[in-house]
């Protein structure tokens, strides 16, 4: 029955494949892939894509979870497992592990009959680790204790709901990628011993985001913004290390441009560190 609904799954996966969809990669070699040291080979595939090794999630996740079940709903691929909800959707720049949203900055790529993801990425996700072995160039993937904790769980609800709401005020009408980056920002200052230490406290600091003085940074969020904030609180960064944005056309001589390291500009607004 399992390898019945994954065949399903791949037929339904092409159905809903955008026609003629791209995707750029340096190496149309496939990279071995070993599961606690036994080869996966069938109804497998891999490739590099900028820079990282991408792969065909099911035969991995049926590998450390016998008892994963895969369906196709809502445009995407929804697997579950004891412990275990994923959630992963063609060129989507995340994929959803128990709640919690995982980057992934080159989209997740269908081609073929498979949807791929990046092996660190989906290994996070599952709990397992991964290790390169350069003497048989192959990627050694080594089960864990169970998959990911869940967003409940990681979230800290105070952080994602200033988070959001920030992203939303100052941004909320930039990319994605853009989202993160005002995100960044402000877990960089969290972080930075010249800022207080929480979130609200930083957006509340006298004189730094105008949303908190004005009253905007209380609209509720858009749901790209929380998924923004949720990405950040894991990781994602399109920042760097950025404390300072502004928006050029609005603030051409800014104190941070006249003043900070430039890092970098995302859609309408430019970063300094």
């Amino acid at each position: 029955m399992k390898q019945r609904a994954l065949r399903v799954l791949v037929c339904l996966a092409l159905c809903f494949t955008l026609a003629g969809q791209a995707y750029a990669t340096e190496s149309s070699v496939e990279v071995p892939v070993y599961v606690n040291g036994v080869s996966i080979e069938t109804g497998f595939a891999s490739q590099v894509v900028n820079g990282q090794t991408y792969v065909s999630y099911n035969a991995i996740v049926n590998a450390l979870y016998p008892d994963a079940v895969a369906v196709w709903a809502n445009n995407q691929a929804e697997v579950t497992a004891t412990g275990l909800k994923l959630e992963i959707k063609p060129t989507a720049k995340y994929i959803v592990a128990n709640g919690r949203y995982l980057y992934v900055p080159g989209g997740v790529v269908s081609g073929g009959n498979h949807i791929l993801v990046p092996v660190r990425t989906l290994c996070q996700a599952l709990g397992a680790s991964v290790t390169w072995d350069a003497a048989t160039g192959s990627v050694q993937i080594t089960g864990g204790d169970g998959p990911i904790a869940s967003g409940d769980s990681y979230y800290d609800a105070d952080d994602l709901y200033w988070l959001s709401r920030i992203i939303y005020a100052e941004s909320g009408n930039q990319s994605l990628e853009g989202k993160i980056a005002v995100g960044n920002v402000v877990l960089n200052r969290v972080a930075s011993p010249l800022f207080p230490n929480t979130v609200r406290d930083v957006l509340f600091q006298p004189n730094q985001f105008t949303p908190a003085s004005s009253g905007v940074l209380q609209r509720t969020p858009s749901a790209e913004s929380v998924i923004a904030a949720k990405l950040c609180l894991d990781g994602a960064n399109t920042a760097g290390n950025a404390l300072y944005f502004v928006n050029p056309r609005v603030s051409p001589n800014s104190w941070a441009a006249r003043n900070r390291p430039y890092v970098a500009t995302i859609g309408a607004h430019a970063f300094f560190a």
